[in-house]
C-alpha cells in the first residue's frame, strides 16, 4: 500500500486550531497504520464525482478527506465535516490527459454560477488575456480540459480568481503568462507515474513510515516550502562558466532554489559545497531544511554555515587565534588618531571611510587610496583631504598591528592572499548583504571555477551592508542573473501593499537594474490593514483586538509575531501583546502567517538618530534607501494577515499605503 499526503491537506491543516490538529495527527497515524481501523468510521462520500473519496472521523465534527485507489491512500484535505463533504463533492483525482501530471481537480460545473457570469460580464468589457492561445497551449501549462473556456474568458481582473479554481501548476502557469513570461511545461514521459511527475511531485509526497509522516504534520509549512517548482528548476539544474546569480522580491523562492541548487552541485563524489549565508539563525535555518531534500551522504558534502564565523574559524586555524577589533575599538582609535593629527572629520564620516573603503578594499598605502575610486561612496574627497585621512588611517592601522589585533575584514584578506577556502563550491543566500571582503575572498578562489558561485538575493532586502560594485571585486554575474517573477509565499493583497513600499526599479551601483514589475502571487487573501493612532495605548488595544480575532480563527500564536524597530519598543510592547515582539532586522528570512507592524511613527521609520548622523546628502540618501528596505522587509514577513500601524504623526513610508 502506498500512503501519500497532498498539500491540500497540510494547508488545511494549518487553519485548523493547535487542538484539532492534536487529534488529525492522531488520526492520519492511526490511518497509516491501520487504514481498515473501524474507529475511524470510514464513509464513502457518495454525492462526490470521483468515487475515489472517503472521509474518516477525527471526532464529532472534524473529518479527514481520504482518495482511496485500491490499496493506495491519499490525504487529501481536512476540516469541519460539512465542509470537508462539500470539498470531496467539488473535487477530482486524475491524471491530466496532457501533461501526465495527476491534480487535484474542481469539477468546473461545481463553481457557483455566479462566479462565472462574473468572469463572463469581466470578460464583455475587459481585454481577454489568453483569447488567442490555442487548445494545446493551455492543456501543456496543466489547465484541465473543462476550464479551457474559462480560462480564455480571463481578464486582468479575473485572473488570479480563475488562477485559484486551478491546479497550482495551471494556475502558476497562467499568472507567468498574464505577466509577460511563457510557460516551460514540464515534459511529459509516456507511461510515467502521474505522481512522479514535477508538477505532482511538489504536490503530493509518499509517506514511507509514520515517523516520516510525524515529521511532515508536526512541520507542514516548512516541509512543503522546500518543493521545488518546475519553472524554478533551470536555476538549479544549469550549468554556468562564471559566477550566477538568482534575484526577486520576497516569497518568489530563491533560498528554495539555494537550498536545491547545493544539493544538485553535492551529488557529484568529489564536491565540497559551501551554502552559507551572512547570519547565524538563517544558517540554521537552511540547516533544517536541508535534510528534506538529501540523504546523509549527500549532506555530507555541504557544509551549511554563517560566512563570517566560517571565515573566522579559517583564519584561526590557518594563522592562529587574533583578537578582533570591534567597532567601538576602530571609533575609538580613529577619535584618538584625529585629534593626534589635528583633523576635522565628522566622527561617523571618517568611520564610514575607513570601513567602506580603506578596511573593506584593503588598501595599504597613501598612493593607493589617493588614486582608488571610493566604490561604494557617493561623495568627492579632495586629495588633501585624503591626505589628512590617510595620516588618521595609517595610525590605526599601526596600533592595531602593534596590538595583535585584525578587523573582520582584515580576517577575510588574509585568506584571500593565503587562496584558503576549501571547497568546490558555495551557493550564498541572501546574497544582497555580502560585504566586499567576503566577496573578494570567494571571487579569488573560486569566481573562475565552473559552477564554482551561485548567489541568490534581493537588493530590495539590503539592510545590512552599503552597496558596491560586485565587478571591482573581480565577481562578475552580467548575463548570468537571472529574476523570479512567482510569489509562492504571500498573498496578492499583501505583496502588493509590500511592493509599494519600493521603487518599481532598483539600481545597483553598476548600473545594473532589478526590475520589480511582473511579480505575481498565486492566492488571495485578506487586505492589510493600515491605521494611525493618536496615542500607544490606543495602537496596543487596537492591534490586541487583532490579535485575539486571529486566536479564535484558529491561528497559533507561534504562527504570529508583533514588529518594531528599536530595542527600547520590544521592551515596552512585549508586555502588552500575548506573542512573541521582535525587531524587524531579526525577522529576516523569517515567514508568518500573521505579522503587526507596530510603532511605525515619523520619528521611527526612518530612524530619527540614523538621520541625523548623515552627514552628507547621499549618505542620507542611502539611511533613508535601507529604512525604506528595511520596512519591505518587516511587511513582507506575513503570508496571510498583515497589520501595520503608528502614532500620528505616522511615518512617510506608511502614508503612501493610506
Amino acid at each position: 500500500m502506498t500512503f501519500r499526503i497532498a498539500e491540500s491537506f497540510s494547508d488545511a491543516l494549518a487553519r485548523l486550531t493547535p487542538q484539532e490538529q492534536k487529534a488529525v495527527k492522531t488520526a492520519a497515524f492511526d490511518l497509516q497504520m491501520s487504514p481498515d481501523n473501524p474507529g475511524l468510521s470510514l464513509h464513502r462520500v457518495d454525492r462526490a464525482r470521483d468515487k475515489g473519496f472517503w472521509t474518516a472521523r477525527v471526532n464529532r465534527d472534524i473529518r479527514l478527506v481520504l482518495h482511496k485507489t485500491g490499496g493506495d491512500t491519499l490525504l487529501a484535505w481536512v476540516g469541519h465535516h460539512d465542509d470537508a463533504y462539500a470539498w470531496a463533492e467539488r473535487r477530482r483525482l486524475e491524471s491530466h490527459p496532457r501533461t501526465g501530471a495527476m491534480q487535484i481537480v474542481e469539477i468546473r460545473e461545481t463553481v457557483e454560477e455566479v462566479v462565472i457570469q462574473r468572469y463572463v460580464e469581466e470578460a464583455v468589457r475587459k481585454p481577454r488575456l489568453f483569447e488567442g492561445e490555442a487548445d494545446d497551449a493551455l492543456l501543456s501549462w496543466g489547465v484541465p480540459e473543462d476550464w479551457l473556456d474559462v480560462v480564455r474568458d480571463a481578464t486582468e481582473d479575473t485572473v488570479l480568481d480563475i488562477a485559484g479554481h486551478l491546479p497550482a501548476e495551471a494556475g502558476e502557469a497562467l499568472l507567468q503568462a498574464a505577466t509577460g513570461g511563457r510557460p516551460q511545461p514540464a515534459a511529459q514521459v509516456e507511461g510515467a507515474d502521474p505522481f512522479a511527475h514535477p508538477d505532482a511531485g511538489r504536490r503530493f509526497r509518499v509517506m514511507e513510515n509514520v515517523e516520516e509522516l510525524r515529521a511532515a504534520l508536526d512541520s507542514p509549512w516548512e516541509r512543503w516550502a522546500v518543493y521545488l517548482h518546475p519553472a524554478q528548476r533551470e536555476y538549479v539544474d544549469r550549468d554556468f562558466n562564471g559566477p550566477a546569480r538568482v534575484i526577486g522580491s520576497a516569497g518568489t523562492g530563491k533560498t528554495v532554489v539555494a537550498l536545491h541548487r547545493a544539493v544538485r552541485l553535492a551529488q557529484d563524489q568529489g564536491a565540497r559545497v559551501l551554502l552559507t549565508t551572512f547570519n547565524a539563525g538563517l544558517a540554521e535555518a537552511l540547516a533544517r531544511k536541508l535534510p528534506l531534500l538529501a540523504g546523509e551522504e549527500v549532506r555530507s558534502r555541504i557544509t551549511v554555515t554563517a560566512l563570517g564565523p566560517l571565515i573566522a574559524d579559517l583564519h584561526a586555524a590557518r594563522f592562529g587565534e587574533t583578537v578582533i577589533a570591534s567597532e567601538r575599538d576602530i571609533r575609538t582609535l580613529l577619535h584618538e588618531g584625529a585629534a593626534a593629527n589635528d583633523a576635522v572629520f565628522n566622527t561617523d564620516f571618517v568611520y564610514d571611510e575607513w570601513s567602506l573603503v580603506v578596511d573593506a578594499w584593503d588598501v595599504r598605502d597613501l598612493d593607493t587610496y589617493r588614486d582608488l575610486p571610493r566604490l561604494g561612496r557617493k561623495v568627492r574627497m579632495p586629495a588633501a583631504r585624503r591626505d589628512a585621512a590617510w595620516a588618521i588611517f595609517e595610525g590605526v592601522r599601526t596600533v592595531l598591528s602593534t596590538r595583535g589585533m585584525k578587523t573582520e575584514a582584515q580576517l577575510a584578506h588574509d585568506l584571500t592572499e593565503a587562496d584558503v577556502l576549501p571547497f568546490t563550491h558555495a551557493v550564498i543566500d541572501e546574497a544582497q548583504d555580502i560585504s566586499v571582503p567576503e566577496l573578494r575572498l570567494l571571487g579569488r578562489i573560486l569566481g573562475k571555477t565552473h559552477n564554482g558561485l551561485f548567489f541568490a538575493g534581493d537588493i530590495g532586502q539590503r539592510i545590512f551592508r552599503a552597496p558596491f560594485p560586485w565587478a571591482a571585486t573581480g565577481v562578475e554575474i552580467r548575463g548570468r542573473s537571472r529574476s523570479l517573477k512567482v510569489n509562492y509565499r504571500t498573498s496578492h493583497q499583501i505583496r502588493r501593499y509590500t511592493d509599494d513600499l519600493l521603487p518599481e526599479t532598483l539600481v545597483e551601483p553598476d548600473g545594473t537594474e532589478d526590475n520589480r514589475l511582473g511579480v505575481t502571487s498565486l492566492f488571495n487573501g485578506t487586505a492589510p490593514e493600515v491605521h494611525s493612532f493618536d496615542t500607544r495605548s490606543d495602537e496596543v488595544a487596537a492591534v490586541n483586538a487583532w490579535l485575539k480575532n486571529l486566536a479564535q480563527a484558529g491561528v497559533s500564536s507561534d504562527d504570529v509575531i508583533c514588529l518594531v524597530r528599536t530595542s527600547s519598543l520590544v521592551a515596552e510592547v512585549e508586555p502588552l501583546v500575548p506573542v512573541r515582539v521582535s525587531l524587524m532586522h531579526e525577522a529576516k528570512g523569517a515567514e508568518y502567517r500573521a505579522v503587526a507592524v507596530l510603532a511605525i511613527d515619523q520619528d521611527m521609520v526612518p530612524l530619527e538618530e540614523r538621520l541625523l548622523s548623515a552627514n552628507d546628502e547621499a549618505r542620507l540618501d542611502e539611511v533613508v534607501n535601507t529604512e525604506r528596505h528595511l520596512l519591505y522587509v518587516a511587511a513582507s514577513r506575513a503570508r496571510d494577515q498583515l497589520w501595520m500601524s503608528g502614532v500620528a504623526p505616522i511615518s512617510e513610508f506608511l502614508q503612501d499605503l493610506l
